[in-house]
């Protein structure tokens, strides 16, 4: 199984990320997300990082997660390659996920920049679950 795809689209990035488990699909989306920016392939796992995120439905604890994600880039100079979502739970409505992030200080020289992305969107986002397969379809801002 495929882990992402980028799909068609005028002028931002469309991706769909797929997992056996929700988890797995919200790894594949982030390692997605940095691909769009860099050339993932050159990024060392000299740093390690536990992130949280929350949000009231799955579709906001996507955002959140990759948003997490691009402002330790923006804000902190950080790349990272290696992403393992260790839990994501229900509570009374509202998800939370941790996850363990490995990485690097961000060089461009070193990691070959591609697009910037500007913004997660919600636009066009769907977390669909079918035959214990999960598909995640959102849009990058470039």
């Amino acid at each position: 199984m495929k882990r992402y795809e980028f799909l068609e689209h005028v002028s931002d990035a469309y991706i769909a990320a797929y997992g056996r488990t929700l988890e797995e699909a919200f790894q594949n989306a982030a390692e997605a997300m940095f691909q769009t920016m860099i050339e993932t392939g050159t990024v060392a796992l000299a740093l390690e990082e536990t992130v949280t995120a929350e949000g009231c439905d799955r579709e906001a604890l996507l955002y959140n997660w990759l948003e997490t994600l691009l402002l330790k880039f923006d804000m902190e100079g950080k790349v990272y390659s290696k992403f393992e979502v260790e839990k994501i739970q229900e509570r009374d409505g509202e998800f939370a996920l941790k996850a363990t992030i490995r990485g690097e200080p961000y060089n461009a020289e070193k990691h070959k920049p591609k697009v910037e992305v500007k913004a997660v969107t919600y636009h066009q986002m769907e977390i669909k679950e079918q035959k214990r397969r999960y598909e995640l379809k959102f849009i990058l801002d470039l």
